[in-house]
C-alpha cells in the first residue's frame, strides 16, 4: 500500500510518497532517489523493502527544481537529470531530508527506528544526512560524493555500509580506496566493493546499468546490514 503526504520546511513543501508493509506498521526507511527521481526503479526497490517488512518514505529530492521529476533511464534522461543534479543544493537537501525522516519517524505506523537507504546522489545523501541526523542504520549505494567528505565519519555513530563498484566509471578505484581506508578501526563503518561491477549497478530498470549478478549479491549485504541494526519486527 502506497500514498503521498507532503513534508513542509521553512520555504515549501514537497511530496514524500510512502509505503506499508502487510504488517501494517514496522521500522521506518527513508529512500534517496537516484538522480532520476522517485521513478519505477525507486519505487521498485520501495516495495521491495516494504515487503522486508519496512515503512518506506521517499521524498521528492528535486521539488525546488522540478517538482514531480522521474525519468525512465534513457541517454537523453541522463544529461537532463545530470543537469538538474548540477544545480541541487546539497546542504537544503540534507535539511529537507531531515524534514522527511522526522515525519518519517512520527507516522503512526512507524515503531522506534528509521534509517536510511539511497543510490547514487542518494548514496552522498545518505552519508550527508548521516552525519547530521539521528539515524539509526545507514547503507549508501555508490555515492560520487562520499570520497571527498570521508571526514563526516567522525560524526556518523549509527551502523553504516558503503556499497561501490570497482570499475565505476564515476567513482574511480583510487576514490573508492579512500572510503576503505577511512573505514578502517571503527566499529560502527564498513565497505564493500565488488570489483567488476560499474555504476548504479543495482538498477534492474536501466538495461545500460544493471549487471544482475553484481545486484543480487549487493542487495543481500544491504538486506543483512538491515536486518542486523534495524530488524523489522511486526508491532
Amino acid at each position: 500500500m502506497s500514498k503521498t503526504i507532503k513534508v513542509v520546511v521553512p520555504d515549501g513543501a514537497f511530496d514524500l510518497h510512502v509505503w506499508v508493509p502487510d504488517a501494517g506498521s514496522g521500522p521506518g526507511v527513508l529512500l534517496i532517489q537516484e538522480i532520476f527521481g522517485v521513478g519505477d526503479y525507486i519505487r521498485a526497490v520501495a516495495a521491495d523493502l516494504a515487503g522486508l517488512g519496512y515503512v518506506v518514505a521517499a521524498p521528492d529530492l528535486f521539488w525546488r527544481l522540478r517538482p514531480g521529476w522521474a525519468v525512465p533511464h534513457t541517454e537523453e534522461a541522463v544529461e537532463q537529470s545530470l543537469e538538474l543534479a548540477a544545480r541541487f543544493d546539497a546542504d537544503k537537501g540534507v535539511d529537507d531530508l531531515a524534514a522527511a525522516l522526522e515525519l518519517l519517524r512520527e507516522l503512526p505506523q512507524v515503531t522506534e527506528q528509521a534509517g536510511v537507504l539511497g543510490f547514487c546522489l542518494g548514496g552522498t545523501m545518505t552519508h550527508l544526512l548521516a552525519a547530521r541526523a539521528e539515524v539509526d542504520a545507514a547503507v549508501s549505494f555508490y555515492g560520487s560524493g562520499v570520497p571527498d567528505a570521508v571526514e563526516l565519519l567522525d560524526q556518523i555513530s549509527c551502523p553504516i555500509l558503503y556499497i561501490f563498484g570497482g570499475s565505476d566509471p564515476y567513482i574511480p578505484r583510487d576514490k573508492v580506496a579512500r572510503v576503505e581506508k577511512a573505514v578502517e578501526g571503527r566499529d560502527n563503518a564498513a565497505v564493500r566493493v565488488f570489483e567488476e561491477a560499474g555504476h548504479a549497478f543495482h538498477n534492474r530498470k536501466a538495461p545500460m546499468f544493471h549487471q544482475p549478478e553484481h545486484a543480487v549479491r549487493a542487495w543481500e549485504a544491504a538486506e543483512d546490514h538491515l536486518r542486523r541494526h534495524l530488524p523489522a519486527r511486526p508491532r
